[in-house]
């Protein structure tokens, strides 16, 4: 009896100590860039799932982008088509962009979408196809050539960029209380599809939005200093001066760049968190300590 009256107590001051969050996050919007260690876990995947339904249930509106660049892999090995990579995108073909709409707007979304409706919630998977909401364009990837005077431009195929987004299906998926979870691939003025980086779409989404945060799950504890200590509060100006120092360089600059861009941008903060943490996006929002890095904007 002891036991349990503990346990009650335990999960009463939990729920105390989150009522200043969800008082001030109700009716916001988060944009979650969902991708990474935590769609691999079946304990982490039915975790996320219950976060995003548990956050709908307490007024905020959570927008699910995701991506899928390992299961794409996985595909293309199975059918024997070589994978290609230029600055850590992957060269997107025809063949190779089929298989992409396959995994991002049919097996990941589907499945993102099933666990969430499994755990109570009402989601809706989409691609930037859908009413043509993400226009996109070609992405160029230009780089020095030491044989060449000029620099040299290099066609990675259908990769691309955010171009627009149309927030009229979204605004209207939101205002009947469903879930949007978003796969990122882009079309044209001429119908041709585009995969486009994952963690960029939800920048952009939150920008359109104005979101409250923009939150990108990773593989790591955060930002890191150069001694490997997370670094939690930063603002813009900091972060411009880790970039500049060398601190924040390679993979992680993509990333970086685009929560930049979106504080800068309107959205009230955004967070790089470790997706390997189990519930890691509801610490993040309803605890003061966070599992990772929060930057907000210098002039806010």
């Amino acid at each position: 009896m002891t036991f349990e009256v503990d346990k009650a107590a335990d999960i009463a001051r939990v729920l105390t100590e989150a009522l200043p969050y969800l008082q001030r996050f109700a009716g916001k919007t988060v944009v979650i860039k969902y991708g990474g260690n935590a769609m691999e876990s079946e304990e982490l995947k039915n975790g996320f799932a219950r976060d995003v339904v548990l956050m709908k249930a307490v007024g905020i509106n959570p927008v699910v982008v995701h991506g899928g660049g390992p299961q794409i892999g996985e595909l293309l090995e199975k059918l024997d088509i070589e994978s290609h990579f230029v600055e850590g995108m992957r060269v997107t073909d025809s063949a190779t962009m089929d298989v992409v709409q396959m995994v991002l707007g049919g097996l990941v979304n589907k499945d993102i979408v099933g666990l969430i409706n499994s755990n109570g919630g009402r989601a809706i998977g989409l691609t930037g196809k859908d009413g043509n909401f993400i226009t996109a364009k070609k992405l160029k990837i230009t780089r020095d050539a030491p044989e060449a005077k000029a620099r040299e431009i290099i066609d990675i195929g259908h990769v691309g960029e955010v171009d627009e987004i149309d927030t009229r299906v979204l605004d209207m998926l939101l205002q009947d209380q469903f879930i949007p979870v978003i796969a990122p691939i882009g079309v044209d003025s001429q119908g041709a599809s585009y995969n486009i980086n994952a963690d960029l779409v939800a920048g952009k989404v939150a920008e359109v939005l104005d979101a409250e945060k923009l939150v990108l799950l990773t593989n790591i504890a955060g930002l890191q200093d150069k001694g490997g200590e997370v670094l939690t509060g930063l603002t813009t100006e900091d972060v411009d001066g880790l970039i500049a120092d060398g601190t924040i360089y390679g993979g992680m600059l993509p990333k970086i760049r685009c929560a930049l861009s979106a504080v800068k941008n309107g959205v009230t903060s955004a967070h790089i968190i470790d997706g390997r943490v189990p519930h890691a996006v509801l610490l993040e929002i309803f605890t003061s300590e966070g599992v990772g890095t929060l930057i907000t904007d210098t002039n806010a």
